[in-house]
């Protein structure tokens, strides 16, 4: 896939910052195996840019990573490993 055809699928500009949602249920790595999922694909990826929110119960944990992304298809390599991640419940 060309730079041009990846630019035409979406309408994200490329690069960009993109905030992505992560959700699972609280477990003491969960944070930890979300970053080094991420770091995967980008690895200069900031983990103190996290926005971590637990549930009202504590059941769950919400972490909102905003990731510097250069194109579609590393958007779309993110995205497929961390909803294949056993932890991760859902992924925004």
């Amino acid at each position: 896939m060309t730079k041009d055809t990846d630019q035409q699928e979406t309408l994200i500009e490329f690069p960009c910052e993109f905030p992505i949602k992560v959700m699972g249920e609280t477990h003491e790595s969960f944070s930890i195996e979300v970053i080094k999922t991420i770091q995967q694909h980008e690895a200069t990826f900031d983990a103190t840019r996290i926005e971590l929110k637990g549930s009202s119960g504590g059941k769950y944990t919400s972490l909102t990573c905003t990731c510097y992304v250069e194109s579609k298809t590393q958007l779309d390599n993110i995205y497929r490993a961390l909803t294949s991640h056993t932890l991760v419940k859902f992924v925004l």
